[in-house]
């Protein structure tokens, strides 16, 4: 592992950039999955409780935003969107700025719902342990958020 502040040559970067995404593959899809298997007891598809957590982070959204702020597809969302309102996680009300395009929002119960899972996440995340520092997340968070950057152009709909 480099421990140097000096930046990569472009041909270490991506090799040292690879390593990353091995992670970050593997990651998404064991957190995937124990959402999956948490379903039952919170009642949250993995679509329901993304739409939730943008709701709750940023307020009311529209469809578009919500997918947009996702990478998804306007349709994914849709459909995330009418599940949660068959559960009454979630509500449309008129969007002043657009007619057409009403804006989603949180109920009580998603509120709810929310920040339940946010609670048992939390508790989940105490557990990683080791020596991490904030210089350690901060850094993890400025690669990811560069890495995510070069990826910008492509079009999920």
């Amino acid at each position: 592992m480099t421990n140097t502040d000096t930046p990569l040559m472009p041909d270490e970067l991506a090799n040292r950039l690879t390593e990353v995404f091995a992670l970050v593959g593997p990651l998404y899809r064991r957190v995937h999955r124990k959402v999956e298997q948490a379903q039952p007891i919170e009642g949250l598809s993995v679509g329901v409780r993304a739409v939730l957590d943008l709701l709750h982070q940023h307020g009311p959204m529209t469809v578009p935003q919500l997918g947009r702020s996702q990478t998804l597809s306007r349709q994914f969302v849709q459909r995330m969107v009418n599940d949660a309102a068959a559960q009454h996680l979630v509500e449309a009300t008129p969007n002043p700025a657009h007619q057409r395009s009403s804006l989603i929002r949180l109920t009580a119960d998603g509120t709810a719902a929310i920040t339940a899972v946010h609670a048992r996440e939390h508790a989940a995340l105490r557990q990683v342990g080791g020596d991490l520092t904030g210089a350690d997340v901060d850094a993890c968070v400025h690669v990811l958020t560069r890495m995510l950057a070069l990826f910008d152009d492509v079009d999920v709909n």
